[in-house]
């Protein structure tokens, strides 16, 4: 319970934050979001195009374990996993106070279960965040950024976002790995205390997770009773 308080309350504090304490929003911050997401790069610091699209890397690796926590809740993972491409860890945060500790996997993989489960999908995020990371630290004019930074709402709370993103992956992390019979605590803290790359590692060497057919489980159920 305490866990769930303290996430309800980390959620709060950064709505409250966002619209009301971030620095003041820019005339043209529409169109600079506009421009980067349909790929006009020309004059934008290349740490903004970066960020804003390891922002698209970040739902992706959340819903491989969100998706299939999900299976065994009573609220669906996809409402959460689906607005996190839009609005990150605002919406992953209802999930993840609202959400039971689940340490089982008891169902069939359907075939989008099974591609967030692909150690192939870990490794093509891995590539895919190891090229705009490097982009952005070779390419990228830092005191700028730290100048929008300070002054443009859209950066500064996306700034927020990633960083919030890589300390949270750690409440899904510990049941996800218990679901696949991976119970060590020196890896759990190790893929925790990496940013980014930690999680995209644990996608990439994971254990897949066991199917259990569900209509075998219901018989032995059944003659049990």
């Amino acid at each position: 319970m305490l866990r769930k308080f303290l996430l309800f309350c980390l959620w709060i504090g950064l709505i409250i934050y966002a619209f009301f304490l971030a620095p003041p929003d820019q005339p043209d911050t529409f169109e600079l979001i506009k421009k980067l997401s349909i790929g006009q790069w020309q004059g934008i610091n290349p740490l903004i195009i970066s960020l804003f699209n390891l922002m698209g890397v970040w739902p992706l690796v959340y819903s491989a374990l969100a998706f299939t926590d999900g299976r065994s809740q009573k609220i669906p993972a996809w409402p959460f996993a689906t607005g996190s491409f839009g609005v990150g860890a605002f919406a992953l945060l209802p999930y993840l106070f609202l959400r039971e500790p689940n340490q089982e996997f008891v169902c069939k993989k359907n075939i989008f279960l099974k591609l967030l489960d692909s150690r192939v999908t870990g490794i093509i995020l891995t590539i895919i965040a190891s090229i705009l990371v490097a982009y952005g630290v070779q390419g990228g004019n830092w005191q700028d950024f730290i100048q929008q930074w300070q002054t443009n709402r859209f950066i500064h709370v996306m700034s927020l976002d990633f960083c919030l993103l890589c300390l949270l992956f750690p409440v899904l992390l510990g049941d996800d790995m218990a679901r696949r019979g991976w119970k060590n605590n020196q890896i759990f803290w190790l893929i925790s205390l990496v940013p980014l790359f930690g999680p995209l590692i644990y996608l990439c060497v994971r254990p897949a997770l066991l199917e259990v057919d569900t209509t075998s489980l219901t018989k032995q159920q059944t003659t049990v009773n």
